[in-house]
């Protein structure tokens, strides 16, 4: 029987993780690295990632960056050809990051619902549904051929998947809770569901539920959003890592298709 040293050591594996120079994204890395993995960077801010590899990274000898915009369909299926190039072909963890989220500033998009635009609904599903899969569909290809280490996807969705918004937590603040976000993260919760089912055995598709982190937001925003969670606070980037290194490693290697949730226990009150 393996340790659980032995379990969680990703020493030779390739990990690609979207949104990468984003907080969550960080927190991922430096996850996998600290497992030994070699880890991929994907983000379309090419100033940040070129900070982050010159800066945080230097002499990790581990990380690489790509730069994509996720909303187009060409630059991720060029995304995915630059990850075989660097990795010969291989990829063992796909982490499903990157999207749009509630402090964005878009048009139509932190705003009431009857002024919240199709076109910034339709952008959001494109970037935090659609990329996705198409993202592991493309994954998928250079997993099923791996023979050594983990083969795992993990998509990174939100309590707003499962649960309706409190919207008096917003008032006040110049965050929101758009619909296409809930909307997006719920799609991609199913897709979870789906994909577990038809790329198993050969790959892993499990799902992180995150609860709200926080960045500063608000006092107000603070002290509503934590009255209602039982552990009495937000989420902050150190509580994701053990959640990646478990759905990333032989830790979690007879789960597929569930969803993990994080949220500080806002989902059962």
């Amino acid at each position: 029987m393996k340790s659980i040293k032995e379990l969680q050591d990703l020493t030779d594996s390739w990990a690609l993780i979207t949104g990468g120079s984003g907080h969550v994204g960080q927190a991922a890395a430096d996850t996998l690295l600290e497992l030994g993995a070699k880890v991929i960077l994907l983000d379309r801010d090419a100033q940040s990632l070129e900070e982050l590899t010159t800066n945080k990274y230097k002499d990790s000898g581990n990380i690489y960056s790509i730069v994509c915009d996720l909303a187009s369909e060409s630059a991720i299926r060029e995304a995915i050809k630059s990850v075989a190039a660097i990795t010969n072909d291989r990829l063992n963890i796909l982490i499903n990051n990157a999207a749009f989220v509630g402090t964005d500033k878009l048009t139509g998009w932190c705003v009431p619902f009857e002024q919240q635009a199709i076109d910034t609904f339709n952008d959001c599903l494109n970037v935090n549904l659609s990329a996705p899969f198409l993202l592991s569909q493309l994954a998928f290809e250079l997993m099923k051929n791996q023979e050594q280490g983990p083969k795992s996807i993990i998509n990174i969705s939100s309590i707003y998947a499962v649960v309706g918004p409190r919207m008096a937590l917003y008032e006040g603040t110049d965050m929101g809770n758009p619909a296409a976000y809930a909307a997006s993260k719920a799609g991609l919760m199913q897709l979870t569901r789906w994909m577990s089912a038809n790329v198993a055995p050969v790959v892993r598709v499990n799902n992180i539920v995150l609860g709200g982190i926080e960045r500063g937001q608000p006092e107000s925003f603070l002290t509503k959003y934590n009255a209602n969670v039982p552990l009495a606070r937000m989420a902050t980037e150190e509580d994701v890592k053990g959640a990646i290194a478990y759905l990333s490693s032989d830790l979690s290697s007879y789960m597929t298709g569930q969803s993990l949730f994080l949220d500080g226990g806002w989902t059962v009150v």
